[in-house]
């Protein structure tokens, strides 16, 4: 019930804040049919609901599981999605009457009105069923609704692939005037919005470079652009601009990166960059991302999201090049016969060698951590009681793990 009243007090305040073009083409068809009205683009994230109310309050009959999580959640489950598209939506050129069924959480019957331009299905817009329904004249003119949804939907998504273009572009450009003018040609297609408060956001690996298994924007609170970028040899990160209020309250930036991680799988990790005002520093506030995810994935405990400003040391060794971070002093002992080893001397060095710490930590003996440090000095010519190669041993395998 609780849930239920939540969702009425949103539909009763007008809305979910998306663009008022949609809002008020999902209210005209609302008014048509007298009906509640729900659109979602075609890989079911909510853009837009609005609600029919004669008497002052919503039936809360209208409110079953599937419909509340959309709005709550804004957007629906795979297994939802994949339900209602065995009905054929993503075929049909006319509304689809879907009946209920319980067992799935659907508890009203659906009138599903598919949202296309030019032959293309981007969307739809969903209707709760009643008796005795809507009239063929209704839907009818509910469809031409529909179709100027799509043409708007349609233009939106244009803009965001040329935004995808523009990003991606300024992001792979070699520093100097080329990403100058990458940048410059980004600056132009986001307008007044290149000059507010920004972050930028690494995801990685992302699981597809096919630009259409990107959310889209409009799913991510805060996004501004999004594009796929290469990640290594052969796998690619996902980068996303995100506006931000002030740079104090990183929370909306954090937020988005875990909404991508739920897409991304369960070994990706997400990088956020400080906090800039317009795009002169893009490149770097880049390389802050992707260096922070790379940080995340080499150490367990600074993830899922990282900031750059909180992965202490691996701020220095993400900036230097992949061939320099292995010191010729450590090769004998980074090898896979030597795993302990490297454990046993890396928290040694975090527990600033205290002895009856890293003993404790490990689980082992104070002599077993002793026979075990000087095989890592023997190995490496080191000698764990000089400041200086203990701070090489130390960033030495810390960037080992990267």
């Amino acid at each position: 019930m609780r849930e239920n009243a939540r969702v009425t007090d949103v539909f009763k305040t007008g809305g979910t804040g998306g663009r008022g073009d949609y809002q008020e083409l999902v209210d005209e068809i609302s008014g048509l049919l007298g009906l509640p009205a729900t659109l979602e683009n075609r890989d079911f994230e909510l853009i837009a609901f609005g609600a029919y109310d004669s008497e002052g309050d919503l039936d809360e009959s209208a409110l079953d599981p599937v419909r509340t999580r959309s709005i709550l959640t804004r957007r629906s489950t795979a297994a939802v999605r994949e339900w209602f598209e065995g009905f054929g939506i993503t075929r049909a050129t006319g509304p689809v009457r879907i009946p209920p069924t319980p067992e799935a959480g659907v508890y009203r019957g659906r009138i599903c009105l598919p949202v296309r331009h030019r032959g293309v299905v981007l969307g739809y817009v969903w209707l709760l069923d009643g008796e005795p329904g809507p009239t063929d004249a209704q839907l009818s003119a509910a469809m031409e609704v529909a179709s100027r949804i799509g043409a708007l939907l349609a233009d939106e998504a244009q803009a965001g692939a040329d935004l995808t273009r523009e990003l991606r572009a300024a992001l792979t450009a070699e520093p100097g005037w080329q990403q100058d003018m990458a940048v410059g040609e980004l600056r132009t297609a986001l307008g007044p919005r290149a000059g507010g408060l920004h972050t930028v956001i690494c995801v990685a690996p992302w699981p597809s470079a096919d630009p259409s298994d990107a959310p889209s924007v409009r799913a991510v609170p805060g996004a501004t652009a999004l594009c796929t970028v290469p990640w290594g040899a052969a796998a690619q990160s996902l980068a996303l601009l995100v506006r931000l209020r002030s740079a104090d309250l990183p929370q909306p930036a954090r937020t988005a990166a875990s909404r991508l991680l739920e897409r991304a799988g369960a070994n990706a990790a997400a990088g956020v960059a400080g906090a800039r005002s317009g795009l002169a520093e893009l490149g770097t506030a880049w390389q802050e991302a992707s260096g922070a995810a790379r940080a995340a994935l080499a150490e367990p405990r600074l993830g899922p999201v990282a900031e750059w400003s909180a992965i202490g040391p691996y701020r220095l060794l993400t900036t230097l090049p992949p061939e320099v971070v292995q010191d010729p002093s450590v090769r004998g002992l980074l090898t896979a016969t030597h795993h302990e080893l490297v454990r046993t001397a890396e928290v040694f060095l975090d527990c600033a060698g205290q002895a009856g710490r890293t003993a404790a930590e490990l689980g082992i003996h104070r002599q077993t951590l002793y026979y075990r440090l000087s095989r890592v000095e023997q190995l490496t010519g080191l000698d764990l009681d000089d400041g200086e190669d203990r701070l090489l041993l130390h960033m030495a395998l810390k960037a080992h793990r990267l």
